[in-house]
C-alpha cells in the first residue's frame, strides 16, 4: 500500500508538471494529494456515481469525468500549497492523473488479476 501511494505521488508530481493550469508547492503537498485522491475515489466516489446513475446513464459514462474533476476540485480547495486555475484544468488533471497512473502501473484497488486458463 506504501509503495502505491508513493506512485500515486509521483503521478501527481508528473501531472502537476505537465500542465500549466495545476499548481504543486513540495513534495508534502504531493504526498497529501495522493493520499487524499486515494481516499476519496475509494469512499466517496462510489456513493456519488450512485447519487448520480440517472445523468451517468443519459450520457453514456462521459459524467463520471465530471465527478472526477469535482474531486480534483474538493482536493484543491482543502490542501493547501495544491491549487487548480479551474474546472477544466482539472478535467485534464483527472485524465492526464489517470493515464500516466497507468503507465507507472499504479491500480485503484488491491484485487488481483483475473487469469483464465485455457
Amino acid at each position: 500500500m506504501l509503495a502505491r501511494i508513493l506512485l500515486s505521488s509521483i503521478a501527481v508530481a508528473i501531472t502537476a508538471w505537465l500542465l500549466p493550469g495545476v499548481h504543486l508547492v513540495g513534495l508534502l503537498t504531493t504526498l497529501l494529494v495522493a493520499v487524499f485522491l486515494s481516499v476519496v475515489n475509494n469512499f466517496v466516489k462510489p456513493i456519488l456515481i450512485l447519487l448520480t446513475l440517472p445523468i451517468t446513464v443519459f450520457t453514456l459514462g462521459l459524467f463520471l469525468l465530471v465527478i472526477n474533476a469535482w474531486m480534483v476540485l474538493w482536493a484543491s480547495d482543502w490542501i493547501n500549497g495544491f491549487q487548480v486555475d479551474g474546472f477544466w484544468w482539472a478535467l485534464g488533471f483527472s485524465l492526464v492523473l489517470s493515464v500516466v497512473n497507468s503507465l507507472l502501473g499504479v491500480r485503484d484497488r488491491d484485487k488481483p488479476e483475473r487469469r483464465y486458463k485455457r
